[in-house]
C-alpha cells in the first residue's frame, strides 16, 4: 500500500522551493502525492498561482484562508478559519505524513491541525532565524509540532536539535532552492524579455521587499527609503516582483504601482514572476535588491550581489556576497555603490553557496519512504544537557 504524502503550500516562493519535491513524491511507486493549496495561491490579489500548480500537478483540496485585509485582526480570522479547514482537509484525505515548509502563518494553521489530528509532520527549513519577522516564532512552534525535520546546513540543523528535538529526526538535505538552479532549463535573454515584454539595460536590479512584521508601521517609510535611492540611479533598469500577504505588504505593493506608472522606461512589476522566469531574471540582473529569502539562497549561486535591507532576514546564514544595509536612503545608496566597485565585483567571482548541493528533494523522499511511522507522534524531549552527560 502506498504511503500517502499531504504537500501543503500557500505560496508562489514557497511552491517554487516545493515543486522537486513533489515531482520526486509523484513519481515514487511507494509514494502517492497529495497537494493542499491554500493562501496566496487562491487570491486574484496574488494571481490565482494555483493555476500555475495544476499545469503540473492534481490539487486534491483548496483551503480559502485569505479575507480582504492585510491587518492583524484579518490575518488571525484567517488563521483561524484555515485551521478549521485544514482540519476537515486532513480528515478527508486522510494522509501519512503532511508535508510543511517554512514559517509562514498560513503553514502555522496546517500544522496546529495536522498535531491535533494526529498526522505526522516533515517541516522543512527549521532551525532558521529571521529576527524582525514574526516567522521566526512561527517557524520554531512548527518545529515543536513535527516529527520529522529537514534543514538547510548544518548550523540550522543544530539548532533543531538545540530545540529540544531527536537527532535521529533532523537531517540536514540542504536548500531545496539550489536544486531549481540546477535542474530548470533556465531561460535566455531574448526569451526571458519577450516572455516579460521589458528589455534589460547596462545595470539591472531585482528588487523584493516585504514588511518587517514585529515593526509596526514602518513599511511604507522603509520602502519609500529604497524607492529614493534607485531613483537616484543611471542606465538601470528596475524589475520588482510585489510584497506577500503580511501585514502592511498592500502599502508596498500601491507604491510599487505607482513609481512604475511614472517610470515605465525603466521598470516594471509582477505580482508572481513564477520560478522559472524568476530565476532566469537572476542570470542577468546585477544584484537582488530588498529583504527576501532569495537574495540569501538562490542568489549566491548565480555569483551576482545581495542587497539585504533591513532586519527581516537577520540571523540567517550569508554568503559573502551579501551586503547588509539599514532601511535608510542613504545607506542603501551606499550599498549599492559597493555592489558596483571593482573590489566587490571581482570578489564575486569566488562566491559558493552556503545552502547545499542541489539534490535535496530526492534525500527527503528517501526518508518519508523509509521512516517507521510506529510511535512516531509520541516525542521525548531531547535535553542536551543530559544527553551530553550521559556520553561523558
Amino acid at each position: 500500500m502506498k504511503r500517502k504524502i499531504c504537500v501543503v503550500t500557500g505560496t508562489r516562493a514557497e511552491y517554487g522551493l516545493l515543486y522537486w519535491l513533489m515531482k520526486e513524491i509523484e513519481a515514487d511507486k511507494n509514494l502517492e502525492l497529495q497537494i493542499i493549496a491554500t493562501g496566496m495561491h487562491l487570491s486574484p490579489e496574488f494571481g490565482l498561482t494555483y493555476k500555475e500548480i495544476e499545469k503540473e500537478f492534481k490539487i486534491d483540496k483548496k483551503i480559502e484562508m485569505l479575507l480582504s485585509s492585510d491587518t492583524p485582526i484579518g490575518i488571525s480570522k484567517s488563521m483561524g478559519l484555515a485551521q478549521i479547514s485544514f482540519a476537515e482537509a486532513y480528515e478527508e484525505l486522510n494522509p501519512d505524513i503532511v508535508v510543511l515548509l517554512g514559517d509562514r502563518y498560513e503553514i502555522f494553521s496546517a500544522a496546529s491541525a495536522a498535531m491535533i489530528s494526529r498526522v505526522p509532520i516533515a517541516h522543512l527549513h527549521g532551525g532558521e532565524t529571521t529576527e524582525g519577522a514574526f516567522d521566526e516564532a512561527i517557524r520554531h512552534s512548527i518545529t515543536k509540532m513535527s516529527h520529522l525535520h529537514f534543514t538547510a546546513t548544518e548550523s540550522y540543523r543544530k539548532r533543531v536539535i538545540q530545540l529540544g528535538e531527536n537527532p535521529e529526526r533532523v537531517f540536514n538535505v540542504g536548500g531545496l532552492g539550489i536544486e531549481n538552479i540546477k535542474r530548470l532549463k533556465l531561460l535566455n535573454k531574448e526569451e526571458l524579455e519577450n516572455s516579460i515584454g521589458f528589455k534589460f539595460n547596462k545595470k539591472n536590479l531585482l528588487v523584493t521587499f516585504h514588511p518587517v512584521t514585529l515593526e509596526k508601521g514602518t513599511a511604507k517609510t522603509q520602502f519609500q527609503a529604497l524607492l529614493n535611492a534607485l531613483d537616484k540611479l543611471e542606465e538601470t533598469h528596475i524589475i520588482f516582483t510585489k510584497s506577500n500577504s503580511d501585514t502592511d505588504g498592500r502599502i508596498i505593493n500601491q507604491m510599487i504601482d505607482s513609481y512604475v506608472r511614472e517610470n515605465r522606461s525603466k521598470a516594471i512589476s509582477f505580482t508572481s514572476l513564477g520560478q522559472l522566469r524568476y530565476l532566469s531574471t537572476l542570470q542577468f540582473v546585477d544584484a537582488v535588491v530588498g529583504n527576501s529569502s532569495s537574495g540569501l539562497a538562490e542568489a549566491p549561486s548565480f555569483k551576482i550581489g545581495t542587497i539585504n535591507i533591513g532586519e527581516r532576514q537577520k540571523g540567517r546564514i550569508k554568503a559573502e556576497s551579501v551586503i547588509d544595509c539599514t532601511p535608510e536612503e542613504k545607506a542603501i545608496s551606499n550599498a549599492i555603490e559597493k555592489l558596483y566597485s571593482k573590489p566587490f565585483q571581482k570578489a564575486l567571482k569566488s562566491v559558493s553557496n552556503p545552502y547545499g548541493d542541489g539534490l535535496a528533494s530526492r534525500k527527503i523522499v528517501e526518508k518519508l519512504k523509509s521512516v517507521n511511522l510506529q510511535l512516531i507522534i509520541k516525542k521525548s524531549f531531547y535535553d542536551l544537557d543530559v544527553c551530553e552527560k550521559g556520553h561523558d
